[in-house]
């Protein structure tokens, strides 16, 4: 799944308090409400790096899918010992390394 982060997003991640309305996700188009406006060029570079710190994180996401459920580890736990547990977490972080 990938995700692009919007105008809105942005803005909110710069300032969390900002009251504005955006427009057709459009940089030129919002109504900034009782908040100062914040510089395009601000906002757009904010946007960009919401997006790389998201997709340099795809691994993240990709082991929470693939390890199993706490109820299973517990299970791995109780009848492989650390050990065998260790292993099972393992092949998940090898599968899906760290960018």
């Amino acid at each position: 799944m990938s995700i692009e982060y919007d105008i809105l997003h942005s803005i909110l991640a710069i300032n969390p308090k900002a009251e504005v309305i955006v427009k057709e996700n459009n940089v030129k188009k919002i109504d900034w409400l009782k908040t100062t406006p914040i510089a395009e060029k601000d906002i757009l570079a904010k946007q960009k790096e919401l997006q790389t710190v998201y997709e340099n994180n795809k691994y993240q996401r990709d082991r929470a899918i693939a390890y199993p459920s706490i109820v299973d580890q517990l299970d791995d736990l109780y009848h492989n010992g650390i050990d065998g547990w260790k292993t099972t977490i393992k092949a998940v972080k090898d599968k899906y390394p760290k960018g």
